[in-house]
C-alpha cells in the first residue's frame, strides 16, 4: 500500500512538472483570430459538431475555424500519445475525458503546436486542411459530453444572502448550515441541452397570490440563472472519497450554464424537498469545455471563509478563478440590453469544495458528469445572476434598450450568457450560452 501511495503521488508530480506549453502568451497562430475572440491558439477547447455531410466527431476551436480532432487522429497526428485508437471519432467526449488530466494536457500542448505560425506540418499543406478545418458557420455544436449525473450547487453567499432576505428574516438570510457547506440538490440530466437550443416555458402547479388552492398554468414567472458548470472525470470507487487536494485531477473542464427557473412553480413545490418541476424543464450550456489548464493564468483566491470549514473543506491554495460573466436579453426581433455583469470569483464555495463535498460520504463520480455552481450573483445591484435579483422578487423593473420592460422572462426573448477571462497578455472566454424562449404547449 505504501508503494501504490508512492506512485500514485510520483505521477502526480509529474503531472504537475508536465509544461503546458499550449498556455504560452507569445504564440501565434497561422490560423486567423479575430481581435477579442474568445478562442485565441492559447485557449485549445474540446467539443463535439456535426458536419453538413451528417458527420459527428470531436474537435477544438482556434478563431473561428473548427478543427476535426478525428481527422488529425487518423492521420496520426496523436500516435504517440498514448490515445486509444477512436477516441476522437466518437460522438461525445466521455471516453478521452477519461484518459486523465495527463493525457488531456499532451493533446493540448500538441493541438498547440501543430497550429502555431512557426510550424509548417499543416498549414501548407490545403488539401489537408479541407479534412480538418471547418468555419464555425458550417458546422453545428452538440452536447459535448452524455451527461450521466447532474447536481447543482448554491454557492454564491451573496445570491444567498438576497433570497433569504426575500423570503424570510433579512437579519438571517442564511439559513444556519450555509456557511458549513456546499449545499447542494441533484437535478436531471436528460433535459439538460446545448446553446442555441429553444426553451419551451414550463407548465405545472401556481397558487396565485392570496388563492388558498393551486392552479394548473404555464409559468408566469421565467427566470435565468446565471452559472458556471465543471465537467469531471471517473473519481473513486463507490465508497472513496476525493479529497480536496487531488479534486482538480478529476475535473477536465468547465461551461457556461443557465439553469432556468419557473419561480412560480417551485415556490408552491419545493416544500419540503426542494427543486423538482420548477427546474427540471430544461438546463442550458455552452458547447466549448474549456480546460482548468487554460484557465491556469486566471487562478485567484475565493472570499475569505468564516467560520472556517471543517478539515476536508479547508483550502491550500487558490482554488477560484478571474472570470468576467454577463448577462443579455434580447426580445424577438429586437437589441440586446445586458442586465448583468459579475464575476466567478466572488464564489463563496469552490469547485474543488464543492466536489470534495460531495464525494466525502462515498459517492462516486463518472467521465462526463456536471456540477453547476449555482446562481452567481455579486456585490452590487448590476452584478446579480437572476431576474428575481434584478427586479427584487418582481417589485421593479427593468428597462431594455428598446423601451420595453421586463421583470421576468417573456416568450421570444432570447437570454445570452458570455464569460471570458482577460490580461495584459491573451483573453479566454467560453462563447455563447443561449436559449429562446418559445410559448408553453
Amino acid at each position: 500500500m505504501d508503494k501504490l501511495i508512492y506512485l500514485t503521488q510520483h505521477l502526480r508530480i509529474k503531472i504537475y512538472n508536465m509544461q503546458i506549453t499550449a498556455n504560452n502568451p507569445n504564440r501565434k497562430s497561422w490560423i486567423e483570430v479575430p481581435k477579442n475572440s474568445d478562442f485565441p491558439i492559447q485557449n485549445i477547447p474540446f467539443g463535439v459538431f456535426i458536419t453538413k455531410d451528417d458527420i459527428i466527431t470531436i474537435g477544438s476551436r482556434i478563431g473561428n475555424q473548427v478543427i476535426d480532432l478525428g481527422a488529425l487522429q487518423q492521420l496520426g497526428y496523436f500516435k504517440d500519445l498514448k490515445l486509444a485508437e477512436d477516441v476522437f471519432l466518437q460522438d461525445t467526449l466521455n471516453d478521452f475525458i477519461s484518459h486523465g488530466r495527463k493525457r488531456w494536457r499532451r493533446v493540448r500542448n500538441r493541438i498547440a503546436d501543430l497550429f502555431d505560425s512557426q510550424n509548417i506540418t499543416l498549414q501548407n499543406k490545403p488539401e489537408l486542411l479541407e479534412k480538418i478545418l471547418f468555419h464555425i458557420d458550417d458546422i453545428e455544436m452538440l452536447l459535448p459530453v452524455n451527461i450521466g449525473d447532474y447536481t447543482d450547487f448554491y454557492s454564491s453567499i451573496e445570491h444567498a444572502t438576497n433570497v433569504g432576505k426575500m423570503f424570510r428574516d433579512p437579519d438571517k438570510a442564511l439559513l444556519p448550515n450555509w456557511k458549513h457547506i456546499p449545499v447542494g440538490y441533484h437535478g436531471r440530466s436528460s433535459s439538460i441541452v446545448v446553446s442555441g437550443t429553444k426553451i419551451r416555458r414550463p407548465k405545472g402547479q401556481i397558487l396565485p397570490k392570496g388563492a388558498q388552492e393551486p392552479i394548473f398554468a404555464p409559468t408566469r414567472l421565467l427566470d435565468f440563472e446565471l452559472e458556471t458548470a465543471f465537467i469531471t472525470t471517473d473519481g473513486y470507487r463507490l465508497g472513496e472519497s476525493i479529497p480536496i487536494e487531488e479534486a482538480e485531477e478529476h475535473i477536465f473542464g468547465m461551461v457556461l450554464m443557465n439553469d432556468w427557473s419557473a419561480r412560480d412553480i417551485q415556490k408552491w413545490e419545493y416544500v419540503p424537498l426542494g427543486p423538482f418541476l420548477g427546474k427540471n424543464f430544461a438546463t442550458t450550456i455552452s458547447p466549448w469545455i474549456v480546460t482548468l489548464d487554460a484557465l491556469e493564468p486566471f487562478r485567484v483566491a475565493s472570499p475569505e471563509q468564516n467560520p472556517m470549514p471543517l478539515h476536508y473543506l479547508q483550502k491550500s491554495k487558490n482554488h477560484s478563478f478571474d472570470i468576467h460573466l454577463q448577462v443579455g436579453i434580447k426580445p424577438n426581433n429586437s437589441i440586446e440590453t445586458i442586465v448583468s455583469n459579475t464575476n466567478f470569483k466572488y464564489m463563496y464555495w469552490t469547485m474543488n469544495q464543492q466536489l470534495a463535498h460531495h464525494t466525502v460520504n462515498g459517492c462516486n463520480v463518472r467521465s462526463g458528469d456536471l456540477f453547476g455552481s449555482g446562481t452567481i450573483s455579486g456585490p452590487t445591484e448590476d452584478s446579480y445572476g437572476s431576474m428575481l435579483e434584478l427586479s427584487w422578487g418582481g417589485t421593479k423593473t427593468i428597462k431594455l434598450k428598446d423601451g420595453e420592460e421586463r421583470k421576468f422572462i417573456e416568450n421570444k426573448d432570447t437570454v445570452i450568457i458570455r464569460g471570458h477571462c482577460k490580461n495584459e497578455h491573451i483573453r479566454i472566454g467560453f462563447g455563447e450560452c443561449s436559449g429562446k424562449v418559445i410559448k408553453a404547449n
